[in-house]
């Protein structure tokens, strides 16, 4: 039974004093806790850097020490000092710590602007990031001021580049405190002080009104250009050398990471959206046409819903995303959030017109770009076309066995990996993956030309990226992260040309998937879709039935055109120089894997143990060489011989 995870208290910190922090810093340990005078420090690993945000001594400024919350080192002072030890103590001793250490250290202070006047009413509305750099003297940063300028200047928010300006001023500190260092205690120190301003687009004038999407955002976009800035001082002026400048970034998760993202993977698990929005009675729907003639749309029925939507609304919602301070964990766990609340939606609406507008608010609408192919691949691969041996067929026992072998293999290479297959009989679709298990139609009957295509899209793909995401320490990546199918379809469709096994009929069935979603999608019904197949394409009846079926379950479900669009994004991908072996680590998307990257050199993402037994089959090194020389969809039809 599955340990639920409970919304547990917030997480509770240690008082800091400095002599702790000086000793935790040189035995080269974390340091996270509370100050006495209000406020926290947080140091996650030695960085030759400490970021600082002070409130203004009448009031806070929470919402501009939430772009500092998820860095490496932080310290923030919530109220004023007035009683020892105070700020100065803190950033004194952290500076001496990390200069030892790395021969350099940086104290970068960061405020909102004061903003009054016409300005001040502009903070509502959209608004250019704007920051002001403050050093203490050109000669003293000037090397370094390039390097934040240009890395600040690639803030975007709602289209619009941030106006970075630099002025030089002894004082480089927030307006109104002391300054936490003084100018002969940061030489000595080997200390260099920096300040930045914040134009606050992200709150009101007063402060009592934060716009929480535009925070958001406006994090994300702050950390990654601290970062690279951060990457340049370090490289320039101390010992410390991270490969990378997502390095910098913390390496631990913290409770309320973990706690989330488990509540968030328990209401992923509580539904199977495909199999739930899947036609249960394939067999007698296609029964009930044939005995119509193919002139009455058959019942389709769904399996009951396992969850009460409203319910499990409230439970999701009650997720509490808003409590991390990882500004790249919190866009993954958002969007998923999202999509969640779609798929419920969509559940709750099955077999009405609404479930249809779901489907293009959760897949998008079928991109051109794959109906164009599409079109092009139904003119070039002839209707006649059939695969090799089509007769020769393996039934759903055969699958079966050759399912448990293929996974055998990674089961010696993998302690984790358990084969998982079952034979189901009110299966629509010949074979699907489901929370790692493999699902064989009792119907099944594959071309034994096409056993080992099917085979390496079903194990070799969902399979082998769903223990992968066992691996990791996150829920979400086995789960799915949202919008990973059309990454994953197109892997899988890749896998199936990698192998030799992407036939002419294959691709035409592919591209009848997306005709059909996009003829679904402009408002055709089930018969209209069916005979567009039949008559227009010249595909046999019981396939225009299974393609119509497809596109047409629960309402109308768009997600098969992206099998095409997947391995037109794959094709691109390959071409583009990128490597195959990340795509493997879960269930991820395309857009996700910036942030993947990041995770991983931040140390939060292990690599993926596991990779494709077909990548080491004769041919496969030769085709995929030939795929990052550049192909498009049609050089595949042209590579098909069947």
């Amino acid at each position: 039974m599955r340990r639920k995870t409970k919304p547990s208290a917030p997480e509770v910190r240690s008082v800091l004093l400095p002599e702790g922090i000086s000793r935790r810093l040189q035995e080269g340990k974390r340091v996270r806790g509370n100050l006495p005078m209000g406020g926290r420090l947080g140091i996650d690993h030695p960085v030759p850097f400490l970021l600082v945000h002070r409130d203004r001594e009448d009031r806070s400024d929470a919402s501009t020490a939430t772009l500092l919350s998820g860095e490496s080192a932080v310290l923030v002072v919530s109220t004023p000092a007035k009683r020892r030890p105070g700020s100065s103590d803190y950033a004194r001793v952290v500076a001496q710590r990390l200069s030892e250490q790395f021969g350099a250290f940086l104290l970068l202070e960061v405020w909102g602007a004061e903003v009054t006047g016409a300005e001040a009413e502009k903070l509502g509305v959209e608004q250019a990031p704007r920051f002001r750099l403050i050093a203490p003297r050109e000669d003293e940063a000037g090397d370094l001021i390039a390097g934040f300028e240009e890395a600040l200047a690639k803030v975007r928010m709602r289209r619009q580049s941030a106006v970075v300006s630099v002025e030089y001023a002894a004082k480089c500190g927030r307006p109104g405190r002391k300054p936490l260092l003084r100018p002969s205690e940061a030489r000595d120190l080997g200390c260099l002080r920096l300040g930045l301003e914040v134009l606050p687009i992200y709150r009101s004038a007063s402060g009592d009104k934060v716009f929480p999407d535009v925070l958001r955002r406006f994090r994300r976009e702050v950390s990654r250009a601290l970062r690279r800035a951060l990457y340049d001082f370090a490289r320039k002026r101390t010992t410390h050398r991270p490969k990378h400048f997502h390095v910098l970034g913390r390496h631990a998760v913290v409770k309320a990471v973990w706690e989330v993202d488990g509540l968030l993977a328990d209401v992923a698990e509580r539904f199977d959206f495909l199999l739930l929005s899947t036609p249960a009675n394939p067999r007698a729907a296609w029964n009930e046409f044939q005995r119509s003639r193919h002139a009455k749309a058959p019942r389709f029925l769904y399996r009951n819903l396992p969850f009460d939507s409203v319910r499990l609304k409230r439970r999701l919602y009650e997720v509490p995303i808003e409590r991390i301070e990882d500004p790249a964990l919190a866009v993954l766990f958002r969007e998923k959030q999202a999509e969640l609340d779609r798929q419920i939606t969509m559940l709750a609406e099955r077999n009405t017109a609404r479930f249809l507008l779901g489907s293009v608010q959760l897949y998008g609408k079928v991109p051109q770009r794959a109906l164009t192919a599409a079109e092009e691949l139904l003119a070039t691969i002839p209707s006649r076309a059939r695969d090799a041996g089509a007769r020769d067929v393996v039934d759903a026992r055969g699958m079966y066995e050759r399912a448990l072998a293929e996974m055998a293999y990674y089961e010696g290479r993998w302690p984790r990996a358990r084969a998982a297959v079952e034979i189901v009989d009110d299966l629509a679709a010949g074979m699907m993956v489901s929370s790692g298990r493999l699902l064989i139609g009792s119907d099944t009957r594959v071309p034994r030309s096409r056993v080992e295509a099917l085979l390496q899209h079903e194990v070799g793909t969902h399979v082998v990226t769903y223990w992968n995401a066992c691996a990791q320490p996150f829920r979400q990546l086995r789960v799915g992260l949202a919008g990973y199918e059309a990454l994953q379809e197109g892997l899988a469709v890749l896998a199936e040309y990698l192998v030799g096994g992407l036939s002419r009929p294959r691709l035409r069935l592919l591209a009848a998937r997306v005709v059909a979603a996009q003829c679904c999608a402009s408002g055709a019904d089930f018969l209209e879709t069916y005979r567009l197949l039949v008559e227009r394409h010249g595909f046999t009846q019981r396939t225009a039935f299974g393609v119509a079926m497809r596109v047409h379950r629960g309402g109308g479900l768009t997600k098969d055109a992206l099998y095409l669009e997947g391995l037109l994004a794959v094709l691109d991908y390959l071409a583009g120089g990128g490597r195959l072996r990340p795509l493997f680590v879960g269930k991820i998307a395309a857009d996700h894997l910036p942030i993947l990257r990041e995770l991983a050199w931040r140390e939060v993402l292990a690599q993926p143990p596991l990779l494709p037994r077909y990548l080491d089959l004769p041919g496969v090194a030769s085709r995929l060489e030939a795929l990052r020389e550049g192909m498009t969809v049609l050089d595949l039809v042209k590579e098909s011989k069947r």
